[in-house]
């Protein structure tokens, strides 16, 4: 009997530490946000740099370093054009991701007057192989990263660019390369929290520090790929030797693509960068239902045997 009862309490004790764990796992309301970084490789990430062949990390540009993702330009005499993107291994398409970036060290000689403290996360892009080999930036939409000069001058970030690419806002198509946000300017090397929610083909919005600060809608292939002026011309001057594919392709829409990292000759560190998926199962009698799920995916859906 005594043996019996010490079970039962053992048992309860059991239900009282690991209950909630299970319970999380089956909430359909507990948010299942992925790492897209491990901290400890680029296993899960494809790189392109131009002017380099696939998966070449040139000089060790894209590092891993005490948990961080780290880009680098130690051992480059000049940056000599070699614009790099690291790209995660699947596409997506609703979804919400958070990072932290912060700017440190001097930028690499060489680069752009208009790349000191400026980088970006790449969203809806086009694949790590499908780029040319010169090419400069993926055809994608650029949540631009800027860091202040301090000099006084507001320089916001998390703001729009949009190499090959053009967005809806206030009900006509803007075709302007980049669009700024409404954020502060961060100075320093301090760490920046930023979070972009992505639904599909409808809209994108920037967030900083939980703030929207930048929104637009129906994201599509369009315009120039860097500069107005130089419409048809620019896309040859950034090595996209394919130019006739996607001025093809005008109109459109964006509805999917990758994610990618860039280097843009300044160093850069980016942490915790992470993904919820709002696309899956929207069956609440499926064991993978999430109310959250904005998209429906109903393949996804597992039921339990009978």
């Amino acid at each position: 009997m005594k043996y019996a009862i010490v079970l039962g309490l053992f048992s309860l004790l059991g239900l009282f530490f690991f209950a909630p764990k299970e319970l999380g796992q089956n909430n359909p309301d507990h948010e299942d946000w992925i790492s897209l970084f491990n901290g400890k490789d680029l296993s899960a990430w494809d790189i392109k740099i131009a002017d380099r062949p696939l998966n070449d990390n040139y000089l060790n540009t894209f590092q891993v370093e005490d948990g961080m993702l780290r880009i680098v330009y130690d051992q480059y005499e000049n940056f000599d054009d070699k614009y790099g993107h690291m790209y995660y291994k699947k596409p997506f398409s609703y979804y919400k991701l958070r990072f932290d970036y912060r700017f440190v060290g001097d930028q690499t000689p060489g680069g752009e007057a208009w790349n000191v403290r400026n980088s970006g996360i790449m969203v809806h892009s086009q694949s790590t192989a499908s780029n040319t080999f010169e090419q400069h930036f993926p055809v994608s939409i650029e949540v631009q990263l800027l860091g202040g000069l301090s000099d006084d001058k507001v320089r916001t970030t998390a703001n729009l660019c949009s190499p090959g690419t053009a967005v809806e806002r206030f009900g006509a198509i803007d075709y302007s390369h980049c669009i700024n946000s409404t954020s502060k300017t961060y100075h320093g090397d301090q760490w920046v929290h930023v979070e972009v929610v992505v639904m599909g083909e409808e809209y994108i919005a920037h967030l900083i520090d939980n703030d929207t600060v930048l929104r637009y809608e129906h994201q599509q292939i369009g315009g120039a790929f860097i500069s107005k002026a130089l419409k048809g011309q620019d896309w040859e001057s950034m090595g996209v030797s394919n130019k006739e594919k996607w001025i093809a392709m005008e109109g459109e829409r964006l509805s999917e693509g990758y994610i990618a990292v860039q280097a843009e000759s300044h160093p850069i560190d980016f942490k915790n960068i992470e993904l919820l998926d709002l696309c899956g199962c929207t069956d609440p009698k499926a064991l993978n239902y999430k109310s959250y799920f904005i998209k429906s995916d109903n393949k996804a859906c597992i039921y339990k045997s009978n």
